[in-house]
């Protein structure tokens, strides 16, 4: 993770109401073994992190400066220091308009991932802990508490550059501060909402359950073909990547990669090419199965409570809207 440049200023803010005081640093930061580390671990918890949203910039005015100072920045009109310290100014004086931040540490991250560019924000805090010293006494240490991560947000520099009509290419958490805290955060990135990953992720689960349907599969692949998308949308989600479709289609059937594709666009679902994971809605993806005495029912979970209604006392299952072939089949053996 070859890291461009990478800067932290201090926003000294108190609960008490008094006027928030900047820190600056005038050079960025030299590269070393522990910025890398530290990085690494920002991004970890980032990509953990449940509730993020996806958009794009505003268009750049004085209510939302910053998109313009950051390509002034990328077109080499200033350098990195000189544009986080006009970033983190605009940032002290929301901070003091709102009253909602107590300050703390703002790191700006520049950095390239692949082949792709990112800026990382965050606004990072501290935690009291221990430590041994080299005379081995116990001493009173701070470290950084990235675990602990409200307000940040990540920018695909490449995807703004490169298709300006993406509307997925910046993301940030929402935060469980309340919707303020997080409004004030993602009006100084100036940043409005896009996609709806939750949404999204849901739609993508709702096709896939209709691609198995419509395949008639035999519970075993329908199961294998289940865990392999979620397998892949959680490990994109651990890692901050997008689903892309036609990948995901070519892992779901190799033998025929543009299946689920095909299936997702000759029915319409609105899906774009790619689509944030929400790990969420994954998480509560799974498949109910059982076999008795030549029953066998298989379903997704998200079925229940609409297609499906399952009756705790009587042991029952009540099953709308039935499949199509099953209904044939069941008519023909009425006749």
């Amino acid at each position: 993770m070859p890291i461009r440049h990478c800067i932290v200023h201090l926003i000294d803010k108190k609960p008490d109401g008094s006027p928030a005081v900047l820190h600056a640093r005038d050079a960025e930061l030299e590269a070393s073994q522990a910025i890398e580390n530290m990085l690494a671990d920002l991004n970890e918890s980032y990509n953990a992190k449940q509730g993020k949203a996806w958009g794009f910039f505003h268009e750049e005015s004085a209510a939302f400066p910053f998109s313009g100072w950051l390509k002034t920045y990328l077109d080499g009109g200033q350098d990195f220091t000189a544009f986080s310290r006009q970033a983190v100014e605009h940032l002290q004086k929301l901070m003091e308009e709102s009253n909602l931040s107590a300050g703390g540490h703002v790191l700006f991250a520049h950095y390239q991932q692949g082949m792709t560019d990112y800026l990382a924000i965050a606004l990072l805090h501290h935690s009291e802990g221990v430590a041994v010293n080299d005379a081995l006494d116990v001493t009173p240490a701070k470290h950084l508490d990235l675990g602990q991560l409200h307000l940040a947000a990540r920018i695909n520099i490449s995807e703004w550059r490169n298709n300006p009509n993406s509307k997925q290419y910046i993301s940030f958490i929402k935060g469980k501060n309340g919707k303020k805290v997080s409004e004030y955060f993602r009006d100084f990135i100036g940043c409005q909402e896009g996609v709806d990953g939750p949404g999204e992720t849901r739609t993508l689960l709702k096709a896939f359950s209709d691609f198995v349907e419509s395949e008639d599969l035999p519970e075993e692949q329908a199961r294998d073909k289940t865990k392999t998308l979620v397998s892949y949308a959680t490990s994109q989600a651990k890692q901050g990547e997008p689903i892309t479709l036609e990948e995901l289609s070519g892992l779901i059937d190799e033998d025929r990669p543009k299946a689920f594709y095909e299936h997702i666009r000759n029915k319409d679902y609105g899906l774009s090419p790619e689509i944030p994971a929400d790990k969420r809605t994954l998480s509560q993806f799974q498949r109910f199965t059982g076999r008795a005495e030549g029953l066998s029912i298989s379903f997704e979970a998200h079925l229940l409570g609409s297609k499906i209604e399952f009756n705790e006392d009587s042991g029952t299952l009540v099953i709308h809207n039935l499949p199509t072939q099953l209904v044939d089949q069941l008519k023909r053996r009425k006749n």
